[in-house]
């Protein structure tokens, strides 16, 4: 996030796309709820109309995969109607003509066209973005899995950058992580790219810095491999042993199927975990971790916020900290990492040697913790980043960017669009919740589908009707919403039964490798 979560109440206007956030971020919708009690305007699109749109003043009901028309047609109107922040964009972007050239092929009935939102609606809510600053963008999921998720993010900058409400108090592009510490698990270089604080692999100044600071030779100055590309390699061989932490693989990727054969083919495969799960299954080591109440260390939340966790009681068994199991095995590999604490760690190594972090110590966030970029001791952390406009790179990039289609669009063997989410009292695979009691709240997983399509098919609400793609098919009882538009079917992950998994399609972005979770094509049959 560029932002801050404390800014959301006192938003005067929040645009929401591609997220299901009083479900997905319940904590985080009660803040924007509370703006719109202030009196903030919410702008909602999504193809779904979920809880959040009852808070919403506008609400775009757009079609799956559609984003990039919709942010580009809005554009259109903010370009072509002269309503768009000329001096932040005079002073503080650069290639306008580019982006211009490339939004004024989406005139409102070309966005409208693809996107399901009519050519008036577009238009009412670029003028209404424009009407009031600053606003703030909030995106989730819904945005980044999908072939061209990294090109809906550059959209989404694109539309913030020209209403000029980069660099401010309750502006921004605010996306939501979708898992707790995800931020934190990149921020320490949990990446194929990148060393911790984002210093890149391929930079020979940072190579030759965690040479010196490790005392290794020899580092990498290649990029590593991401995940589809791994466990592609387990298949090919290229790669031999696989190491998965904290992941339960065999239920959140996309066709299990093909997931389970990855898995199979691992010449040894090591599962570090708190409990044992489906990815277990294929482990020939699993190694008992600790979990968030059985260990020190840091959590960093979508806001950049860097928060202390402690231990509150001690790990069962033979579950051990994280830190102390990949320490144990470097030991075995020759290594002696001098570290033996997560105080340590962060104070003596993560903290000294990105600069980002370099203010942040354990001493200082007793409390409320601290915001990177914090680059010394005496710096109060950053609530916000690009004040003024004032962008790392210099100025800000414009990025003409076109519309694709998702990978596997409707038919007439596959005449339904699958998206996927998560629901309110279930979290991922259940390797927690399901130990938690939740599932006397949300006990199996249901296809959830139009009231238009229940009557036209003759489904009743409850009935186990039979969902099936080019990869697999579960059975599952339907639920009929109107949350959910005509053509299209939602399911969830949650359950191993019924898990859209078996369904989903591996097409993935170019550059993130992320599945496209969000559409594919099925259909849906009586049994």
């Amino acid at each position: 996030m560029t932002n801050s979560f404390g800014e959301f109440s006192k938003a005067k206007m929040i645009l929401c796309i591609g997220t299901n956030m009083t479900e997905a971020h319940p904590v985080a919708s009660y803040y924007i709820k509370q703006a719109v009690r202030n009196g903030a305007c919410l702008i909602v699109a999504d193809p779904r109309k979920h809880r959040l749109v009852d808070y919403a003043e506008m609400f775009a009901q757009i079609k799956v995969g559609s984003d990039i028309a919709f942010l580009n047609g809005l554009m259109h109107v903010l370009i072509t109607e002269d309503l768009y922040d000329k001096d932040f964009v005079a002073n503080n972007c650069t290639d306008f003509d580019s982006l211009k050239e490339t939004v004024l092929k989406y005139p409102p009935e070309k966005a409208a066209e693809i996107s399901g939102v009519s050519a008036d609606q577009i238009r009412a809510i670029a003028r209404k973005l424009a009407s009031v600053k600053p606003g703030m963008v909030c995106y989730t999921l819904g945005i980044t899995e999908h072939t061209c998720g990294t090109n809906n993010v550059m959209s989404v900058a694109n539309l913030q950058m020209l209403l000029g409400n980069m660099g401010m108090e309750c502006g921004g592009v605010n996306p939501l992580r979708g898992q707790n510490n995800v931020q934190g698990a990149c921020d320490m270089g949990a990446l194929p790219n990148v060393y911790h604080g984002y210093q890149k692999v391929i930079d020979p100044a940072a190579k030759e810095k965690f040479e010196k600071a490790w005392g290794v030779t020899g580092l990498s100055d290649k990029n590593g491999l991401m995940m589809p590309d791994m466990m592609a390699g387990l298949v090919s061989k290229k790669i031999r042993a696989l190491w998965i932490f904290g992941e339960n693989l065999a239920n959140t990727e996309p066709d299990i199927h093909h997931v389970e054969h990855q898995l199979e083919s691992a010449d040894f495969l090591v599962v570090q975990d708190i409990f044992q799960n489906e990815t277990t299954r294929f482990a020939d080591v699993i190694l008992p971790a600790a979990a968030w109440c059985e260990k020190d260390g840091t959590f960093t939340s979508s806001e950049r916020r860097v928060s202390r966790v402690r231990k509150v009681k001690e790990a069962p068994g033979e579950a051990r900290q994280d830190w102390w199991i990949f320490k144990q095995i470097a030991k075995e590999f020759g290594h002696n990492w001098e570290s033996d604490s997560a105080q340590e760690i962060w104070d003596n190594e993560v903290s000294k040697w990105a600069p980002s972090l370099g203010g942040i110590k354990y001493s200082r966030i007793e409390q409320d913790g601290l915001q990177w970029p914090c680059p010394t001791t005496e710096h109060p952390g950053t609530s916000f980043l690009h004040k003024d406009g004032k962008f790392t790179h210099g100025k800000g990039v414009f990025k003409a960017i076109e519309w694709t289609p998702p990978a596997e669009v409707e038919d007439a063997e596959y005449p339904f669009v699958l998206s996927t989410g998560r629901r309110l009292s279930q979290y991922h695979t259940r390797t927690q919740t399901g130990r938690a009691g939740m599932d006397a709240i949300f006990k199996e997983e249901t296809a959830d589908i139009s009231i238009a399509d229940a009557q036209r098919m003759g489904i009743a609400h409850g009935e186990v009707i039979r969902v099936k793609s080019r990869r697999g098919e579960v059975q599952v009882p339907a639920r009929v919403t109107e949350e959910v538009p005509a053509g299209m079917v939602w399911m969830t992950f949650h359950y191993r039964e019924g898990n859209a998994n078996w369904l989903t399609n591996t097409a993935a972005d170019t550059i993130t490798k992320t599945s496209e979770y969000k559409a594919c094509a099925v259909r849906i049959e009586k049994i």
